[in-house]
């Protein structure tokens, strides 16, 4: 229970990093979340990229620097997609 609470808080701050980076428009905090959250992911499969991660895992701790870089890849993925 303890790792869901804290991949909540790490993609609150991860989301709102990348859209005070991005200069994106007002998100609601879930939304802010999600974005987070999904950036951790994108950030765990570029860390894939470099090392692969512990064995019996199936994927890599992004932690919070890639966190916010994958945030901001999704960010600017949507940016385009919606012109």
């Amino acid at each position: 229970m303890l790792h869901i609470i804290w991949y909540l808080i790490i993609g609150f701050v991860a989301g709102a990093i990348a859209k005070f980076i991005m200069h994106s428009p007002h998100m609601s905090i879930v939304m802010t979340t999600l974005l987070g959250i999904v950036g951790s992911i994108i950030g765990g499969l570029i860390a894939r990229l470099f090392s692969k991660p512990a064995e019996g895992t199936r994927f890599h701790p992004a932690g919070l620097i890639l966190s916010i870089i994958g945030a901001i890849i999704v960010l600017f993925i949507y940016g385009k997609i919606t012109g």
